[in-house]
C-alpha cells in the first residue's frame, strides 16, 4: 500500500514542479518525512536519490547545451560546499531535542534538524512566492563561486539548491537551453557529492538499500507525472498553483519546526 501511496504522491509532486516553480527535491521532501518520520537524514537522502536520477535523465536530454566553463566555475565550489552541508546534516541528526511540549494530551518533540530544515523550506518557499525575492538576480560573474558555495552548502544540508543557483546563473548570458543544462550539471555535482556523503553512514546506506524499490517506484512516478503535467500545461493557471503549493510548503515548514513530524 505504501508503494501505491508514495507513487501517487510522487506523480502529483512531479506534475506540480512543472507549474509551481519549486523543484522535485523541495516538494518530495515532505512526502519522505512521512515515510521516515524519525529519520530526517533518510528523508533528505531518499529525496536526493530521486532528484539525482531525475537530473541524470535531464542530462541525457539536454547535456549537449551545457556551458562547461560556467558549470565548473560554479559547480566546483558547490561540490565542496555540498560535502560540508551533508556533514552538517549528519551532525545535526545526532543532536539532542531542544525541548518537548504537550498539546491536547499529545507530546511534540522539537528537534534542531527539523527546525533548521523547516526554516530553510519556508525561506525558499518565500523565494518563489514573493515577486521581489523571485526577481532577485546577482549579475556579477566573479560572484559565481560565492553562489556555488551557498547553493552547494544548502543543497548538501537539505537539498534546497535551485533557487540560489538560479539567482546567480540567470544573469550570465546563457540561452534558455544552456541555463537549464548548466543548472542540471551543477545540480549533479551537488547531488553526487551529498548522496555519497549520506551513504558513508552505514545505517543510512542499509536503510536506503532496504527501500530501493520504493525509490525506483517514486522515480518512475515522477517521470510519469512530468509527462502528464506537460500535456496539461495549457489548461492550468500557473500562478494559482504556485501560490497554493507555496502556502502548503510554509504550513509544512511550520509543522516541521514545531515537531509535528517527529515521533
Amino acid at each position: 500500500m505504501i508503494y501505491v501511496a508514495l507513487a501517487l504522491a510522487a506523480l502529483v509532486v512531479s506534475g506540480l514542479t512543472l507549474f509551481s516553480g519549486f523543484g522535485v527535491n523541495t516538494l518530495l521532501l515532505p512526502v519522505f518525512f512521512t515515510v521516515f518520520p524519525n529519520h530526517p537524514e533518510l528523508a533528505v537522502a531518499a529525496a536526493g536519490v530521486v532528484h539525482l536520477l531525475n537530473n541524470v535523465f535531464k542530462f541525457t536530454l539536454l547535456g549537449k547545451h551545457t556551458r562547461w566553463r560556467t558549470a565548473l566555475i560554479f559547480g566546483i565550489p558547490a561540490l565542496i560546499a555540498a560535502y560540508v552541508g551533508a556533514r552538517m546534516l549528519t551532525w545535526l541528526v545526532r543532536q539532542q531535542p531542544w525541548f518537548t511540549y504537550e498539546v491536547f494530551g499529545k507530546t511534540f518533540t522539537v528537534l534542531p534538524i527539523y527546525v533548521i530544515i523547516g526554516v530553510l523550506m519556508a525561506v525558499f518557499a518565500l523565494f518563489d512566492l514573493m515577486p521581489r525575492l523571485r526577481a532577485l538576480r546577482v549579475g556579477k560573474p566573479y560572484l559565481l563561486p560565492v553562489g556555488g558555495v551557498l547553493s552547494g552548502f544548502f543543497g548538501g544540508l537539505s537539498g534546497h539548491q535551485g533557487a540560489l543557483r538560479s539567482t546567480f546563473l540567470i544573469k550570465t548570458g546563457l540561452t534558455k537551453e544552456q541555463f537549464v543544462a548548466t543548472g542540471v550539471v551543477i545540480s549533479l555535482f551537488v547531488d553526487c557529492t551529498r548522496i555519497s556523503t549520506y551513504l558513508s553512514d552505514v545505517a543510512t546506506r542499509a536503510a536506503l538499500g532496504d527501500a530501493v524499490w520504493l525509490l525506483v517506484t517514486t522515480t518512475l512516478a515522477t517521470f510519469v507525472g512530468a509527462l502528464i503535467a506537460r500535456r496539461l500545461l495549457k489548461t492550468v493557471t500557473i500562478g494559482v498553483v504556485r501560490t497554493i503549493v507555496g502556502i502548503l510548503l510554509l504550513v509544512i515548514a511550520v509543522g516541521l519546526a514545531a515537531g509535528v513530524f517527529a515521533r
